[in-house]
Order: C-alpha cells, then structure tokens, then sequence
C-alpha cells in the first residue's frame, strides 16, 4: 500500500464530494451520504470504494473508534483517517513565522515559530525551508505546505502585494516548492482563517457566515450558502474607507473615522501617545482603560463604539447568522464588552433578531492552522476555488 498524498489521487468530482463531506461532517453513513449529496445508494456505493482502498476513508462502528475495513458492511459510518496525512502551515507576520502541523481534520499536533529579521524574499524563503526541514524531521511524510501573507495573492502562489512585508510580485509558492520539494499553496492569511472556520470551526453549517479581524489590520471574510465570497480587493485596505465616526481621529493610516483608524492596535497606540505623549503596548493601554485611567478609556470606548457600528452594520445589510470576532485586538471585547453590545442594539431594528456575535481568542498559530486547511483543501481534494 502507497503512503504518499497521490495515492489518492486524481479524485472524481464525486468522489471529491463524498471525500469532503465525510472530512467535514463524519462520521457519516452510506445512508446519510446519500441524502445529503443527493445520490442513489449504488452511487454512494461506487464512489466510496475507492476512497476505502486508498485508505483516505475508513469504516468505522457506531461508537467511532477505527475499525478494521470490510468491504461486506455498508451499515458502518464512513470517516477519513485524519492522522493519515500531516500538512504544515506558515503565517508570516512582519517579523515571526509561525508554523504548525495539523492531521487532515487541521487538529494541531506540533508549532514551531521562528523570529524574521529580514523582509528579503531569498530570506523568508531561507526561514520557511529550515522550519519546514526541522518539521519533516519530527513528521516525516508531510503532504504539503499552505502559506497565510497578510496581502494581496495572486492565483494562490505569488504574492502580488504585502504591505507588512514590503513585496511585489514574490513567486512565494515556487520559491518554497523549490527549496522543500514539498507542493505549496499561498493565500492572504484572512481568507485562509476564513476557510478554516467555515470547515471545522464556528462557520461549520452555517450558510451565511461572517469572519471580522481586528489586529494589525482589519479584516473581513463572507461566507455565502456556505461558500467564501472572493474579492479582489482582499487586503488592500478593508476599513480604510469604512467611515464609521465622521468626527473620529486622523491616523496615519487610514481615513478620519474609519475602521482602521478606530480599531487597529497600530492607530489605538497612536492615538494614546499623541494624547499622553506616552508608549503603551495594546495590553498596558487595555488595562489602563479597565482601570478607569481616562485617555486611555476613552480611546478603548470608542474603539468599542466602532466595533458595535461595525458589526451592526454588517449584520444589517449580510444578515449572517453568525459573525466570528477573531485577531489579536480581541481583548477590547473584555474591556469594552458592554459598550459594543449596546452600540450593536442601537444600531439595529428593535424586532431585528440578535446577532451571533462569536469572540474567538486566537494567536498566529490558528492563523497557521488556516493556511494548513488551504493546504488540505487545495493540495490533497482540489476542492477550493480561487
């Protein structure tokens, strides 16, 4: 039996489908495959044949501990051996990598950071093919390497523009393919989050769905019957031109009032040391605010009075059934909790129904783990679409 990633491979537009739905939503039955799919029972039959010999799915009992494959027991729900494949995942920041190793359900098994003290290409591509050799030592049979950039990418493998790193044009996916020998799939990292929660996260199901970050940058992410919406200005300045408060603060990145100018950690420390002629980190400026300390507090309370706008915004003209608030600038929700909640009920019809407003404390590895998910998807089931 082959253990490499093609040895299931190429897959049917069928078998892709039942590959994916068992991934996502398995264990499953031949009986449920059938109806969620909208396939015959013959169907389910033929295309899950080869997906078990190739072992990327296997029977298992009711109870869902592996069981031992038998070609003769179509009542035993279906799983994906997930421990089968192991994928590496990257987000380069403007001065970090972090990477993980995740199963084929993206459960993370291994990180390794690395610090970047160069943005030159040849560099970066030196710090990912040494991370990615000490990781083969400890995972040997990796099946590929997915790559989150805060920026914008082209056909999931150059990086056409970055401004965290300062790159045009970077043929980021063939320079690491080349050094690792290893596939390689490239996406700006808000859109690999994106994927990620819409497969095994808090967008699971959901057919309307909505991922907000707020961090370095803003980002946003829309998911539609279940799908993430593409669009070509990913991370080209999302919020820049979101004017939220007319009569808000200049910033030197962003409009007057807008999202980025009001909610990025960069403009919220700006907007402290202008006023107090003191540095403050994001967290000594969050527990100054919490302490009642008043510059401080009142940054942070406009800040929350933003994020309410703009979630309520959102959810008027989306209508999502869940938004995720995900990105390190998430402990203003701690803060200023209460402000945001109230300014989202202003913001809203009085009969309209709540909003699924989801807080997620993330750090770059589940960042990373976004990239590994486009890595599972693109590499191994040619599932996502550019």
């Amino acid at each position: 039996m082959t253990t490499g990633a093609a040895s299931w491979l190429p897959l049917s537009p069928g078998e892709r489908s039942v590959a994916i739905e068992v991934l996502v939503h398995g264990p499953l039955s031949r009986t449920e495959l059938a109806r969620r799919l909208d396939l015959s029972a013959g169907s389910v039959t033929r295309l899950t044949k080869p997906l078990i010999e190739s072992r990327l799915l296997v029977e298992v009992p009711e109870g869902g501990v592996q069981a031992e494959v038998r070609q003769g027991r179509p009542s035993q729900p279906l799983d994906v051996v997930a421990e089968s494949r192991s994928f590496i995942g990257f987000k380069i920041t403007e001065d970090m990598v972090y990477g993980v190793v995740t199963t084929l359900r993206s459960d993370i098994v291994a990180r390794h950071d690395r610090p970047l003290t160069s943005h030159d290409p040849d560099g970066v591509v030196d710090v990912l093919g040494e991370m990615t050799a000490e990781l083969t030592r400890a995972h040997p049979g990796l099946a590929g390497i997915g790559i989150g950039v805060g920026g914008l990418v082209e056909d999931r493998s150059v990086v056409a523009e970055s401004p965290f790193l300062q790159w045009r044009d970077v043929p980021l996916a063939a320079l690491v393919e080349e050094r690792t020998g290893l596939p390689v799939v490239v996406e700006n990292d808000v859109a690999a989050l994106v994927e990620a929660e819409t497969w095994f996260g808090a967008g699971r199901d959901l057919d309307r769905f909505v991922v907000l970050t707020i961090g370095a940058g803003i980002g946003y992410g829309l998911v539609l019957g279940g799908r993430r919406v593409p669009c070509a200005e990913e991370d080209r300045g999302f919020g820049r031109h979101w004017i939220l408060d007319p009569n808000g603060p200049l910033t030197p990145d962003g409009e007057r009032g807008s999202a980025v100018s009001l909610l990025t950690i960069p403009n919220i420390r700006y907007q402290v040391h202008a006023a107090t002629g003191r540095d403050r980190t994001y967290e000594e400026i969050l527990a100054l605010a919490a302490a009642g300390e008043p510059m401080p507090a009142r940054v942070i309370e406009e800040a929350g009075r933003a994020l309410g706008t703009l979630v309520a915004q959102i959810a008027n003209f989306v209508m999502p059934r869940k938004i995720l608030l995900a990105g390190e600038g998430v402990g203003l929700m701690d803060v200023s909790g209460k402000v945001v909640e109230d300014t989202i009920r202003s913001h809203r019809h009085p009969l309209a129904a709540p909003v699924e407003l989801e807080t997620k404390v993330s750090d770059f590895h589940d960042w990373a783990r976004g990239a590994a998910v486009l890595a599972i998807q693109v590499l191994v089931l040619g599932a996502a679409e550019a």
